[in-house]
């Protein structure tokens, strides 16, 4: 919030595989006591629906929201809960006219994650084939920050050039790389490890991971 007026952080989820990740970006964000607005893209339902089991239903969003937040990243359900989601609002795929298409619309800047190659390359084009692509084009020309976490491998030349491109636009380009010196015992922290550092890149405090103090081993667990 800024002086009492909503401005929110944009969170497009592309089809990528990796949804828990941005089941955990969400929950940080609400966590941080941020406002989100929500993108939900049409391929990204599916991958939804085969790596958790919902159906992300525009009349019914708050609700399959909720379930989303609440599974852990190894599907299992009400791994979380307390979170408000009166903080959110979500605005269709296919709805080009809704706020955030538009630079006027203030938000804080926008998170794709995951982001899938197919999403890379529309946003560095400029297609703005959907809301997704569209707000990314416009948080690009307002100068407002993008943070894109792809997520796929091995990576081609031709997404190479688009990845190139999106920085050179001045996008925050952060690999769905998870890292092992945080101390990860369970696969929820390796997704709170991603997550939290696309919430660094978006300069929003959180507790997601253990940071890095210059002693070796000290992840590890005491004996």
């Amino acid at each position: 919030m800024t002086d009492g007026k909503r401005t929110p952080w944009v969170v497009g989820v592309s089809g990528a595989s990796g949804t828990p990740y941005a089941a955990a970006v969400v929950r940080g964000l609400l966590a941080a006591g941020e406002s989100v607005d929500l993108v939900v893209s049409r391929a990204s339902r599916l991958t939804l629906l085969d790596e958790t089991g919902i159906a992300f239903r525009d009349a019914h969003w708050r609700a399959d929201l909720e379930e989303w937040l609440g599974r852990g990243a190894d599907g299992k359900p009400g791994t979380f809960a307390g979170f408000d989601l009166d903080g959110v609002r979500y605005w269709g795929a296919g709805d080009l006219a809704a706020g955030p298409s538009s630079g006027s619309y203030a938000v804080k800047g926008m998170l794709i994650v995951p982001a899938s190659t197919a999403c890379v390359a529309g946003v560095a084009l400029g297609l703005s084939k959907d809301l997704l692509q569209r707000v990314a084009s416009v948080t690009l020309k307002e100068r407002r920050r993008l943070v894109v976490a792809v997520r796929e491998t091995p990576l081609n030349g031709q997404t190479l050039k688009h990845l190139v491109a999106l920085d050179e636009a001045g996008a925050v380009v952060l690999p769905a790389s998870p890292a092992f010196y945080a101390g990860a015992t369970h696969i929820q922290d390796l997704v709170d490890f991603v997550a939290g550092r696309v919430l660094d890149a978006a300069g929003v405090p959180h507790g997601l991971y253990r940071r890095w103090e210059g002693e070796l081993g000290s992840a590890r667990p005491r004996e």
